[in-house]
């Protein structure tokens, strides 16, 4: 996804939609309303009456820019390859130029853009969680998805007491002729699922790799990419790039198929330093030949059947193959392909909290794919997806877990079977 060009920037890839409705099938919001201006070519006939002047910026327009999970499936299947969620991002991008913030970007604003905010949150969050139905904790890009109506009907995970800065150091040194990784955090392994951002981090060291992970690094940008707040993505760009680049790091790793989309996409500021390469966790690991490690651990006496859900984010990059070949070398898995693994779990940045049911909606045509598989874990190389899909599964009373794949790859390591 390119996630900082305006859209009269984007007029070439608008006019290159030839109206062939092969986005149809493939968009997660028009497959539940059946309507024109939700799949990819209605927005970008929307877009395109914007940049002509035939419609303003009214109240039904931003609407409808808003019924998108920028999952990025539309522009996978596109034959003529037209960005879609780039069109719909910088629309939105120039309705909040020109209308101002919503109350839920105003509150993405006050949240992501402060760290010091963010801290003095952080002091209190665990101690009020439970007077807040949820474990969420009010700080940036995670509460955002959710607004007060949604969490009354969320099933959502339990605020850790330590968060993964708790966790781990802000440098784990490692072999002296390895370079030194970057630990992207995100929001949702900080918070909300920290063991695994612990796991990673322990990994990398494992391996041999130095480790940094600044304290001074912000969320990835997309609560601000979705509510159209320009100013505060390429503020936040810029504090990521600042963060880690003391520590000259050789690549920056992501455990979360989300932040590693925003990453990659983004420009650092000229000041900053030659941008690094951006990796997710499992290419990485797949390249330094963990699997033939995994898979030389004693045999295991119980194996679980496990299924596995591509986060669309890493799909539309076409990073599939790695997270399963890394569950499929673990002594405890039986790993087996559910029908729509492909699928979008509904999620999608600030989407769940505009259109909570939609959300939830979408979400549940998962079920029928899970169930046929009968696997009694459903593994993620997103955290932000384990959240939706464990939802899912509560809501629907089936006896299965949702775990991302570090998790498994951490218990097997460790000499422990999937829980």
């Amino acid at each position: 996804m390119t996630v900082s060009r305006p859209l009269e920037n984007l007029r070439h890839s608008i006019d290159q939609c030839v109206r062939c409705g092969a986005c149809q099938a493939h968009c997660p919001v028009y497959v539940e309303t059946c309507r024109e201006s939700s799949v990819a070519r209605g927005k970008i006939a929307l877009a395109e009456a914007v940049l002509t002047g035939t419609i303003d910026l009214e109240e039904r327009l931003q609407q409808e820019a808003g019924l998108c999970l920028l999952c990025g499936s539309c522009a996978v299947k596109c034959p003529n390859q037209v960005p879609t969620d780039a069109i719909v991002a910088a629309l939105r991008a120039q309705i909040t130029a020109t209308k101002g913030l919503s109350s839920l970007g105003r509150g993405v604003a006050m949240l992501t853009g402060s760290q010091r905010l963010r801290r003095s949150l952080l002091r209190s969050a665990h101690l009020l969680a439970p007077l807040l139905f949820t474990s969420i904790p009010a700080q940036s890009g995670l509460r955002l998805r959710f607004s007060p109506a949604a969490l009354k009907q969320r099933v959502l995970p339990t605020l850790a007491k330590h968060s993964l800065f708790d966790r781990i150091p802000e440098f784990l040194r490692g072999d002296a002729d390895k370079p030194v990784l970057g630990v992207f955090a995100g929001c949702a392994l900080t918070y909300l699922y920290p063991a695994t951002g612990a796991a990673m981090a322990r990994l990398l060291n494992r391996l041999g790799y130095s480790v940094a992970l600044p304290r001074s690094q912000g969320c990835c940008g997309m609560p601000a990419l979705a509510s159209g707040n320009q100013a505060l993505l390429t503020q936040l760009t810029t504090t990521n790039s600042t963060a880690f680049k003391p520590y000259g790091v050789e690549a920056t790793i992501t455990a979360c198929a989300t932040c590693h989309g925003m990453l990659a996409d983004q420009t650092p500021p000229p000041e900053s330093s030659a941008p690094t390469a951006v990796m997710d966790i499992h290419v990485f690991l797949v390249q330094a030949g963990l699997a033939d490690t995994l898979a030389a651990l004693p045999a295991s006496p119980h194996r679980l059947r496990v299924t596995y859900h591509d986060p669309c984010h890493l799909r539309s990059r076409g990073i599939t193959r790695e997270p399963r070949a890394l569950l499929q070398a673990l002594p405890g898995v039986e790993l087996i392909e559910m029908e729509g693994a492909e699928f979008c779990c509904g999620l999608g940045g600030t989407f769940a909290a505009a259109h909570p049911k939609l959300s939830q909606t979408i979400g549940d045509r998962k079920l029928a794919g899970l169930q046929a598989s009968k696997a009694s874990i459903i593994a993620s190389s997103c955290p932000g997806c384990v959240l939706q899909l464990q939802d899912v599964i509560t809501r629907a009373n089936l006896p299965v877990k949702a775990v991302h794949t570090l998790d498994l790859i951490d218990q097997a390591l460790a000499g422990e079977g999937p829980a």
